[in-house]
């Protein structure tokens, strides 16, 4: 049961539909905004930083009317990746020790590291989910290909990239659904998924993993015959129904993120204690 808790859990590449500000905004705007936040974290060195990011990412959320809850689900998924990475940077870092656990020591410095993170981590998760989850594949795709068009100068197949960026999100949960009958399938079947160690748990996953294979493949199949049956071309000469224009809340929203970058670098500036990395 815990490991398709876990499948239901995954928020990334899930849209949750309601009515807000965020909602309405243009996906370019999320876009950049949703670039210049991860960015933004790697450059924190100070509490005051990630205290911003925090506070920042708060405001959004409150104003994008998703659950908050909902959203803390998908970090769930990433809970194993998040411990090993705490612990690991938390006895293995050199430096100051201020606890000893037989020959392990915890230093000052593995703190902050472990620390910092763990932060970071959390952030980027719940941030890039609230891309996906105020966006849908389509705006997300108009979005992608309008603000990165000036790469065709140097030829880069924007449409493309972007259409296949699109297909993923959308194959996200529709994978995770057909994964949890397949597990639901196989143990009606006497499948033990969750007992024995990791080797013994790696055997099990073979007959969940080779018809989730068959089942994706057949599904990119049929998708590559409905495109061309519709006599998809890629993107040249295609109009949109729908075409992307600004509005004043995206002009304010480009303001609120300038102001989010200029603080940030006013923090990262400040001579506050530091966690370095």
């Amino acid at each position: 049961m815990g490991r398709r808790d876990m499948l239901r859990d995954i928020t990334l590449g899930q849209y949750y539909q309601t009515e807000s500000v965020i909602h309405k905004l243009d996906p370019r705007v999320k876009l950049a905004g949703t670039l210049i936040y991860v960015i933004t974290i790697f450059f924190y060195k100070n509490f005051l930083g990630y205290a911003l990011a925090i506070l920042f990412l708060a405001f959004v959320i409150r104003l994008s009317h998703v659950p908050f809850r909902f959203m803390v689900k998908g970090m769930k998924a990433i809970l194993f990746l998040l411990m090993v990475t705490v612990l690991y940077n938390l006895f293995l870092t050199p430096g100051t020790p201020v606890f000893t656990l037989g020959k392990l020591h915890i230093t000052k410095e593995g703190t902050g590291i472990a620390v910092s993170m763990a932060l970071r981590l959390s952030l980027l998760v719940i941030g890039s989910s609230l891309l996906t989850l105020t966006t849908t594949p389509n705006n997300l795709t108009d979005g992608m290909e309008k603000g990165l068009r000036f790469l065709k100068i140097f030829k880069v197949p924007v449409h493309e990239i972007a259409m296949m960026m699109s297909i993923a999100l959308r194959f996200i949960p529709i994978l995770l659904e057909e994964t949890d009958k397949i597990m639901k399938a196989q143990m009606a079947r006497g499948a033990d998924f969750e007992s024995g160690n990791l080797i013994v748990r790696a055997k099990a996953m073979v007959p969940l993993l080779v018809p989730l294979f068959v089942s994706a493949f057949r599904r990119a199949s049929d998708l590559a015959m409905a495109m061309e049956a519709r006599c998809y071309r890629g993107g040249e000469g295609r109009t949109k129904m729908k075409p992307l224009k600004y509005h004043g809340r995206d002009y304010l929203a480009y303001l609120l993120l300038l102001f989010f970058m200029v603080f940030s670098i006013w923090a990262g500036r400040l001579k506050l204690p530091m966690l370095t990395i």
